[in-house]
Order: C-alpha cells, then sequence, then structure tokens
C-alpha cells in the first residue's frame, strides 16, 4: 500500500505535506509511504480522497471496475458456453482465471474454474473436470456449504461419466446430509443435489432412491428462482417417470425442461433433452419418432463438440437402428466407438474399412472406455452381441458380452448388469455349457459391489418441511 501511495502521489505532482494535511503529518506519510505502518480506516479515507481514488483501490490495489468487468466477463463465457461453444468457452474462462488471480479475487477464481470444468464434461475430458472442481472445492473451503455445492456437483458427474457410480453417490450423499444436519436448507443447493442424484441412482438400479430425490427436487422447485436448475431437475425427474412406465408424463416433464432452454437459449441441455425424448418414444415403442429425436440430440452436439455425450447418444441410436431392422447401420455406428476393435469385422479393418465408418465425433472422443463413459461402453457391447448372434456367430456375442460384464460390474450398473448376465446366462445354455450359464444367472442375481469401492449406506436425510 506505502508503494501504492507513493506512486500515486508523484502522479498527481503531492508533496508529503500536502498530502498530509491538515488531518496528518508529513512524517506519517513517510512512515506509511515506507511500509512501516498500514493507515487506519479514517486515514484510508482521506488519503484515498486526496489522490482521487476510493479506499478499497488503494487498499488492494485493484479497481472496483476492474472486479466488475471481471464477474461481466464470467457471465459472458458462461453464456458462451450454454450456447454449446465449449472450447471457446474454455479460451475465456482460462484468461479470466489469469486476471482473477492477478486481482487475488478468490470467488471470482472459483467461478473461472466451475466454468472450465463445466467445459471438460463438454469436451469428455473427465481428469480434467474433476481437477478443475477439486480446485475450486479447495479455494471455497472456507465458505459456506452452499456455496461449495456447485464443485462437489461437478465432481460427481464426472465420476458419474467415467463409470463410478457408487462414489458419484457418496459424493452427492454426503453433501446432502451436511446440509440438512447443518440446517442449511439452501433450496438451490438441495435441488442441484437431489437433481444429480437422480442419474447414478437409476444406473445403478436404485430406482427407489432416484423416485425419492425425484419428489424432493419436485418439492423444492417452487422455492427455485434460477430457471436452469428447474430445467435440469424437469430433466432429471423424467428419468424416473420413464423406469415407472409413465412416459406421457414423463415426455411433458421433457417438454417443460426444453421450453425453459430455449428461452434461454442453452443449446447443449436443449439437445439432452431431445436425446431424452428420443428414450421415452423407443420405451413407448415409437421407434421412428426416437430415431428422429436422437438423430437431431447427436447432431447438435456433435456440432457443439461435446464428444463424450455425442458417442453416448450414439449407442442409444444404434439400439433404435438395431430394433428398427437397420442392423448394419447400427454396427457401422458402434465400431468406431469401442477402444477395441470389432471382433466381427476384423475383416474389415484389415482392409482400411474402419476410417469411413467413423464419424468426426467418435474420433475427437478417443472412444468409449472404462474410464470413460463405461455404462455405454457396456451398452455398445451389449449392442454387438446381440447383432453377432443374430447373424449366428455366437463366439463373437459372447466376446462382446463378457466385455460388457466386466464394465458393467466395474461400474455397479445394477439393472443393466441384470439384463447382459441374462443374455450371456442364455447363449452359454444353448451352447451347452450349463454350469457356466448359472454362473451368469446368479451374476446378475445376486452381484457384490469391487473391494474398497464405497457401497451405498442410509439414504440421505429429507430436508425438513418450510412452514
Amino acid at each position: 500500500m506505502g508503494r501504492r501511495v507513493l506512486r500515486l502521489r508523484t502522479e498527481r505532482g503531492l508533496t508529503q505535506r500536502q498530502l498530509a494535511e491538515p488531518a496528518y503529518t508529513a512524517a506519517y506519510v513517510s512512515t506509511l509511504e515506507a511500509g512501516r505502518v498500514r493507515p487506519s480506516d479514517a486515514a484510508l479515507r482521506h488519503l484515498a480522497e486526496r489522490l482521487g481514488t476510493s479506499p478499497d483501490e488503494l487498499a488492494t490495489g485493484r479497481s472496483p471496475r476492474a472486479a466488475t468487468e471481471l464477474r461481466m466477463g464470467l457471465t459472458d463465457a458462461r453464456r458462451t458456453l450454454a450456447t454449446g461453444a465449449a472450447r471457446d468457452a474454455a479460451d475465456a474462462f482460462a484468461t479470466l482465471l489469469d486476471r482473477a488471480r492477478h486481482l487475488a479475487l478468490p470467488a471470482e477464481q472459483a467461478t473461472a474454474l466451475l466454468g472450465l470444468g463445466d467445459c471438460a464434461l463438454e469436451s469428455g475430458e473427465l481428469a480434467t473436470a474433476r481437477q478443475r472442481f477439486e480446485e475450486a472445492e479447495r479455494l471455497l473451503a472456507d465458505e459456506p456449504l452452499p456455496r461449495r455445492v456447485p464443485a462437489i456437483r461437478g465432481r460427481a458427474t464426472a465420476h458419474l461419466l467415467a463409470g463410478e457410480l457408487r462414489y458419484s453417490c457418496y459424493l452427492l450423499e454426503s453433501a446432502l446430509d451436511e446440509l440438512n444436519a447443518a440446517g442449511l436448507h439452501d433450496p438451490d443447493a438441495l435441488l442441484l443435489l437431489y437433481t444429480a442424484a437422480i442419474a447414478p441412482y437409476m444406473d445403478m438400479g436404485a430406482h427407489a432412491r432416484a423416485a425419492q430425490a425425484a419428489e424432493l427436487a419436485l418439492a423444492l422447485a417452487p422455492r427455485v428462482a434460477d430457471p436452469v436448475l428447474v430445467a435440469g431437475m424437469h430433466r432429471g425427474v423424467a428419468r424416473t417417470l420413464i423406469a415407472e412406465g409413465r412416459t406421457a408424463e414423463a415426455d411433458a416433464s421433457l417438454a417443460k425442461a426444453q421450453e425453459l432452454y430455449q428461452q434461454l437459449h442453452i443449446h447443449t441441455e436443449l439437445a439432452h433433452c431431445h436425446w431424452m425424448r428420443g428414450y421415452v418414444h423407443a420405451q413407448d415403442g415409437d421407434l421412428p419418432r426416437a430415431e428422429e429425436e436422437l438423430r437431431t440430440a447427436r447432431s447438435m452436439l456433435a456440432s457443439k463438440r461435446a464428444a463424450l455425450f455425442t458417442v453416448q447418444v450414439e449407442v442409444e441410436l444404434a439400439d433404435v437402428l438395431r430394433r428398427r431392422g437397420k442392423t448394419d447401420e447400427a454396427r457401422e455406428l458402434l465400431r468406431p466407438l469401442l477402444a477395441t476393435p470389432d471382433p466381427t469385422r476384423a475383416e474389415s479393418a484389415a482392409a482400411g474399412q474402419d476410417g469411413a465408418a467413423a464419424g468426426p465425433a467418435s474420433e475427437a472422443a478417443g472412444g468409449l472406455t472404462a474410464e470413460r463413459g463405461a455404462v455405454h461402453a457396456g451398452g455398445a457391447h451389449r449392442l454387438l452381441g446381440l447383432i453377432a448372434e443374430e447373424r449366428g456367430d455366437l463366439e463373437a456375442a459372447e466376446e462382446h458380452y463378457c466385455a460388457a460384464l466386466s464394465l458393467l460390474e466395474r461400474s455397479g450398473a445394477a439393472g443393466d448388469l441384470a439384463d447382459l448376465c441374462r443374455l450371456l446366462g442364455d447363449l452359454l445354455r444353448r451352447t451347452g455349457r450349463v454350469e457356466a450359464a448359472l454362473d451368469a444367472y446368479r451374476t446378475g442375481l445376486g452381484h457384490r459391489a469391487a473391494p474398497g469401492t464405497t457401497t451405498l449406506g442410509p439414504a440421505p436425510a429429507d430436508p425438513p418441511t418450510p412452514h
């Protein structure tokens, strides 16, 4: 501060006495400029007035305008991300993060890190996303828990997309329990956490918990002003309605979310609505409409370079194509998505045909693996197994089913795992391997969590009902 006072005084052509009078002495200003004393609040106001600046800028070296411009820039970067331009948004957030660090503004640094984490999720860079969210959480360590919830939700989403369903649940449930135990009944934070918990619950087959989270989210929605949170809640609730066979209600919930995203010009989330509406139509048996919605979602996500989400949609689109009898198209769509080659088409790879089948989004995504989109990787292997079985290639079918089994067991996707074990067991039984078939059926009935993973404990407590 002493150096700032000296610089500003010199720039304005003032002597130490002129700056000090009438309330202070030249000796006091000299001592302050030498860094041997810090001014009181009253002295700070006096000096700032004489130097033509604000007390805050004199004390910190940053102007209120710089901080305001930084916050405006963060809002603009978030808007850029909302339109689906993740790479442009990441560049903006990185520049703003450097500026926030230079200005020593920890809250703005955390906001920039959250933005970078969301950009990394969009592009499928899950390790980078986790790192960014962890950095944001550390910066906010001394803040109340509601301020840290977006970072916790981001970490949980990154673990979910990596196939670590149980750990994703653990992060969300721990935050919910801490919020409720501490009496921090922040509706925005609670809605964000309950909505985020629906997806891992559903993938794990914990449908009762997913339904409970959806019910609590719906009860919180009237107390939340942020339309983005409300739209996300409608999307999450739709998943539980689909599982309960309430497809018309699910479609209505998605329509509400879609309307909000259109109003807000949030293109990537709008693509997710098309994705889920495609799933609803598929569950309802309306395969032409399902294909149309999924193709729309795929096109929107690919155009915005949301690589991981694009390949996940492609798996679900391939399922619809197979069910519509477009088996070859489904197979060609699936093959580039997996990190390992399709054993049923090794001859095509040798002939150099693989490159023609792989779309730009798939290549950018780098494929689905155990660490990146494990549940959908298992789904892709399952579909390729079904296609191979329909073609009479039982060896290739078994290979794909076993690959899917390994992926789904690791991730804990119980519902998908049970269906897969039935398929594998049926195939083994038809080929005369009864004992192996029994083992597959038993796995589907009672699989255990891998050692060292977090198991689901008691469900999080409900927040108290507001009076």
